[in-house]
């Protein structure tokens, strides 16, 4: 009993040591959402920290505002969505397609 607990020990020590890999590796990579036609594009990590913001200068005039607004929310929302999709194939590959109850999410 003693040798099975202290092997789930270091399997549940491996798969920390994955999971702080594996957040490493989210903050490095970057993904682009864009709305307008590219007129705004907003660059996020796969951890969703924004990276960077491009505002096409046709839009910066006082009429604009408005629009403005609604592509920069857009282009988030596009970019939120790519980051989620590429933290979930990153961490598929740490649980090796581990099927987690719905809502679930690691780290825990």
């Amino acid at each position: 009993m003693h040798e099975k607990s202290g092997q789930m020990l270091k399997q549940a020590q491996q798969m920390q040591q994955k999971m702080a890999d594996m957040q490493q590796v989210l903050d490095s990579i970057e993904v682009t959402g864009q709305a307008g036609g590219g007129l705004v594009r907003v660059t996020l990590s796969a951890k969703g920290d924004l990276r960077g913001l491009h505002i096409d200068p046709s839009l910066l005039k006082a009429e604009e505002g408005e629009i403005l607004e609604d592509l920069i929310k857009a282009a988030h929302h596009d970019a939120r969505q790519k980051a989620q999709e590429r933290s979930q194939e990153e961490m598929k590959k740490i649980t090796g397609g581990l099927n987690l109850p719905e809502g679930m999410q690691l780290p825990f």
